[in-house]
């Protein structure tokens, strides 16, 4: 079988070692079904992944949702995210919520930021753009803490979900997004 091959030749690429996760590299229900469906799954599929990651959100102590945003915004430039790599693996210490969530290999967050990824949108001025209402900081933390609990087969790394970051961190982050006086929304 091809998916069989393809799935040890990926599992043999990435070498056991200090601050190597490779639990990673096997997929979860949901991810084999994103995986089976090309990240289209058919509407009942998409709803039972939605449905099911949504169990999963854990809230902040008090259910404070938007936490510190300045926390926030030196989580989201922290560049460490639980990376896989044998050139250079996370120390323990960075794993698994110890150092932010290197949310800038996807998405831009400030204008000057030369080294921002593309893969996601930009969250300049996300206020400006989404507003900060109940229901977006909601949706926001939802989405940080577990982006298949919003849109089925998102490509978004599912930080808390994955323990890369704490219900309080996400809070945090959800803050710096969603909290006018940051940095990210004075631009």
């Amino acid at each position: 079988d091809v998916s069989v091959k393809i799935g040890k030749l990926v599992a043999e690429s990435f070498k056991p070692g200090e601050g190597q996760d490779l639990s990673r590299l096997a997929q979860d229900e949901t991810q084999k079904a994103c995986s089976k469906y090309r990240n289209t799954p058919p509407a009942s599929v998409a709803a039972a992944i939605i449905a099911r990651e949504s169990a999963t959100i854990k809230y902040p102590e008090g259910n404070n949702l938007a936490g510190d945003w300045k926390n926030g915004e030196k989580l989201v430039k922290a560049g460490f995210g639980m990376r896989i790599g044998s050139i250079e693996p996370d120390p323990a210490a960075k794993q698994k919520g110890g150092n932010g969530g290197n949310c800038y290999a996807c998405h831009a967050l400030d204008p000057k930021e030369v080294a921002a990824g593309n893969i996601g949108p930009s969250l300049t001025g996300y206020v400006a753009l989404r507003g900060a209402s109940d229901d977006i900081v909601k949706y926001t933390y939802d989405k940080l803490y577990n982006a298949q609990a919003t849109v089925s087969c998102s490509s978004m790394p599912r930080m808390g979900h994955n323990g890369i970051l704490t219900p309080a961190q996400v809070a945090d982050i959800t803050a710096y997004l969603v909290s006018p006086e940051s940095s990210l929304n004075k631009q």
